[in-house]
């Protein structure tokens, strides 16, 4: 049986409508989707031994899982609208408590970003780009949609890999997106021809 990991964007969790509607479309497949920590000195640790233990097809993510999905060398990935300077983004990540977009799994409905939290997204994003090989290169992909006025980072993008999909649409995904852009991809990465 096929299997995706789905990373979620900030401020959301593995409850979202994105994982709703992978989970319809894609019934013969396993579609993980976890709570990502809010703190990325835990996510990312946490992100890397999860795709090791469960070894994906693929690994989708959107915004902020865009950026963690980029840094999960040796597998497949699908970075949709990535933010991968997100704590240059000060009206996104700002010291302060806030609500989830969707509740959490275990219940949980706001999360506090702290200066610490902040630094550690700066840290990580200097050494987000280390290590990619050709492999990489060939493997990955960024999905960049035309009216996203939240987060465009297709340049930064660019600077490393090379496949690159233009899409109709904004931000957020929503189910004609994910129908007619992101299912053909994963599919044709995968060899899922059904």
């Amino acid at each position: 049986m096929n299997k995706v990991i789905y990373f979620h964007g900030f401020g959301s969790s593995g409850e979202g409508s994105t994982v709703r509607t992978l989970s319809e479309l894609l019934p013969d497949w396993t579609v993980i989707a976890p709570d990502i920590p809010v703190d990325p000195k835990e996510a990312l640790p946490f992100l890397q031994e999860l795709c090791a233990k469960e070894q994906p097809d693929v690994v989708v993510g959107t915004s902020m899982g865009g950026m963690y999905a980029q840094q999960m060398r040796g597998f497949k990935r699908i970075c949709v609208n990535p933010s991968f300077n997100i704590s240059k983004r000060k009206h996104i990540l700002k010291e302060g408590t806030f609500e989830f977009f969707n509740p959490r799994k275990n219940g949980q409905t706001t999360f506090t970003i702290t200066s610490e939290i902040i630094a550690h997204f700066a840290e990580m994003e200097e050494r987000q780009f280390d290590g990619i090989t050709d492999e990489d290169i060939e493997n990955v992909y960024g999905l960049f949609a035309d009216n996203d006025t939240t987060v465009n980072c297709e340049d930064i993008f660019r600077q490393h890999y090379k496949n690159i999909i233009h899409f109709h649409g904004e931000h957020r995904l929503n189910r004609q997106v994910i129908e007619e852009v992101l299912l053909p991809l994963i599919k044709d990465m995968t060899n899922d021809r059904k």
